[in-house]
């Protein structure tokens, strides 16, 4: 079945991203279920191929709002692109009974579950499955690390990291406030389970 996202996906990070295991990394890609997932159990784009049109969805917002002419395309789209490849294997779906209001009947309804067989963190994650393949520059690690911002549990938990990287690294500011542009303004309405 075709999959328009996935082709802009991999257009979009082919024309960009070119370092050195880039290749494999997408191959590695293509062996997990990333171009099908959902991107959340039920609130952004909840839905199949959510995860790759969130991705596409920060990239654009990234690009279009906080660009400046000198930095580099290719952090942009590794970013932007890869930052919840955590989510590679990480759904599942299931379905329960939801009563139709016009009808009265009952109904199964697809919903996602998380199923996560790597405990690692969620931008950790990301970080460490993307330098199985490919390595980050600082500045891409730490704005793929913090990404989520005050949601991160380790901010729950009274870290005071995530405000050093934001004050050294405006990518990893910029990356938060695109992925929050894309899921709360974007996609608002993706989600297909609630």
């Amino acid at each position: 079945m075709a999959n328009p996202n996935r082709d802009e996906f991999i257009r979009i990070y082919t024309q960009n991203i070119t370092r050195e295991g880039s290749q494999k990394l997408l191959a590695w890609l293509d062996t997990t279920d990333f171009f099908t997932a959902p991107a959340s159990t039920r609130f952004h784009c909840a839905c199949a191929s959510g995860l790759v049109m969130h991705s596409i969805n920060v990239y654009k917002t990234l690009r279009e709002r906080y660009f400046e002419e000198g930095e580099s395309e290719e952090s942009y789209a590794i970013c932007a692109l890869l930052h919840d490849v955590c989510k590679a294997q990480f759904y599942k779906t299931s379905t329960r009974n939801v009563k139709n209001e016009e009808t009265g009947a009952w109904e199964k309804k697809p919903y996602y579950t998380v199923e996560d067989a790597f405990p690692y963190g969620h931008g950790e994650k990301s970080v460490y499955l993307i330098e199985r393949f490919m390595r980050l520059k600082p500045a891409e690690a730490m704005a793929i690390r913090w990404h989520m911002g005050g949601f991160d549990e380790a901010v729950k938990g009274g870290s005071f990291s995530i405000s050093l990287a934001f004050d050294r690294y405006p990518l990893a500011v910029k990356l938060h406030l695109a992925d929050l542009e894309s899921t709360y303004l974007r996609e608002k309405g993706t989600s297909e389970t609630r």
